[in-house]
């Protein structure tokens, strides 16, 4: 489950919104268990897109390495 903040990269290209495979947002509402809204912005900052996707589209990006 995503949490709002959370960076986020698309899994599958979303033509109808301009998105590609590994583009990378920001989770900016959780909709439920299994939906999220996301922000992906452009070079400059401004949004670029705000899409309603399955928790299935997307991976969260960690900042720091995983241990083991």
């Amino acid at each position: 489950m995503f949490k709002v903040n959370h960076t986020v990269a698309l899994l599958k290209d979303l033509p109808e919104k301009k998105l590609c495979r590994g583009d990378v947002g920001t989770v900016v509402l959780v909709l439920s268990d299994s939906k999220a809204e996301v922000e992906f912005i452009d070079k400059k900052g401004r949004t670029s897109a705000l899409a309603v996707l399955d928790n299935n589209d997307l991976i969260v990006l960690r900042l720091e390495s995983v241990s083991a």
